[in-house]
């Protein structure tokens, strides 16, 4: 809205300071600073209003470290890094964006579904929460919207420098494969020259792997989010990662040095990702050890949806297993827990387990190593992840 404004002010009025508003560095930094304000400083409040209301945490006795303690802290707390997202890019992001709009959807739509499965555990004291089917369900539907805009949508284009150093415009199905050379790759070749009817087919192997990658990520985070501070901490750290790579791809002269696809208008996708990580890094002034307050499936089921639109968003979903490195080991730790547990005890009759407890950090947890250094440690994992990510900008 203040973007909008000032640039309607600026063009009819050349009002001073105005023109400010043109430079997406200025608005991400103003994105971030209004983020971490609102964050910061609301955060007191909503947390007291969780407790006025009684929205505290139902917790069963796992026989974890600390775990008894946590029982009553204010859950929700998603309701922040919503609220503190939302504001900073309605104010400084350019609304008429496509991109923005994507931003929007993914973050309103996740985080209602969380919204509602969180209601159900705090206020129905139904540990389990929202049914597994009707998370997929809403996974699905905003992983279909976002294929959709970005297959159709006239203004989610792409462009390459040719040979004769003119940027050509190209069809929006390619992404990016990280350490190779050449490294273009569009979803219409999965097809097959058999095909006739290609856009059809394109749509119908594009979308699931966009939803296939919507509802991976965002489990993650939700999985992942177990220990104080370590979903919020290990956000911050993609959301960084992923407000660079939007802005070299959103920048002819950088994209042209390295080589990398040109995408117009994703330059906003900094402003948005700066209020991103000031939401995280505010929530972190209550969630770190030891935690005022939770942010339940509200805030995990949203962040994970924002990460996973985003990287599509700037052609690099295929980059997500390293950059969410934390979140797919997670995820990992689940389904092979599970699945081994199956198996043998269908085999020798007793079900046996990888490890002591998943996801991942309940198993270190139960070694007695502290929450706050298996939190740490996770963290300095995703910077280390983070660095590959935008090293595969260069190595090839």
């Amino acid at each position: 809205m203040l973007y909008h404004l000032f640039t309607y002010l600026d063009a009819a009025y050349d009002l001073p300071g105005a023109g400010l508003f043109k430079f997406v560095t200025f608005r991400a930094a103003m994105s971030l600073l209004t983020s971490l304000f609102i964050g910061i400083s609301f955060g007191k409040t909503i947390i007291e209003w969780l407790q006025l209301k009684q929205v505290g945490e139902i917790v069963r006795d796992l026989g974890l470290q600390g775990q008894i303690e946590k029982r009553g802290t204010p859950t929700m707390g998603g309701i922040i890094i919503l609220t503190a997202i939302l504001v900073p890019t309605l104010l400084f992001a350019d609304l008429t964006n496509v991109y923005t709009h994507m931003m929007i959807v993914a973050i309103v739509w996740l985080g209602s579904i969380g919204f509602i499965d969180d209601y159900i555990k705090v206020h129905k004291k139904n540990k389990d929460g929202l049914a597994g089917r009707f998370k997929i369900v809403g996974q699905i539907g905003v992983g279909i919207i976002i294929g959709s805009i970005m297959m159709w949508h006239p203004d989610v284009v792409i462009k390459e420098l040719g040979e004769n150093g003119v940027w050509n415009e190209i069809r929006s199905t390619i992404t990016t494969i990280p350490f190779v050379k050449g490294n273009s790759f569009d979803y219409a070749w999965l097809i097959g020259w058999a095909i006739e009817d290609v856009t059809v087919w394109v749509w119908i192997v594009f979308i699931p792997i966009v939803i296939l990658i919507v509802t991976a990520v965002s489990n993650g985070a939700n999985l992942t989010d177990g220990l104080d501070g370590l979903a919020t901490g290990t956000s911050a750290i993609i959301g960084i990662t992923l407000a660079i790579l939007a802005y070299v791809s959103s920048n002819t002269l950088i994209a042209e040095y390295l080589n990398i696809m040109y995408i117009p208008g994703s330059e906003e996708l900094v402003v948005f990702s700066a209020a991103f990580v000031g939401a995280c890094v505010a929530f972190l002034w209550y969630n770190s050890y030891p935690a005022q307050v939770f942010m339940g499936d509200t805030g995990s089921l949203a962040l994970g949806g924002i990460i996973a639109a985003f990287a599509i968003c700037i052609r690099k979903e295929l980059l997500i297993p390293v950059l969410c490195g934390v979140f797919l080991i997670e995820n990992l730790s689940v389904v092979l827990q599970v699945g081994w547990f199956k198996y043998t005890k269908k085999r020798y009759g007793e079900g046996r387990r990888i490890f002591l407890m998943s996801p991942l950090h309940h198993h270190y947890q139960k070694k007695n190593i502290h929450e706050s250094k298996i939190t740490a440690r996770f963290w300095i994992v995703g910077i280390l992840l983070a660095v590959v990510t935008i090293v595969t900008l260069k190595v090839r």
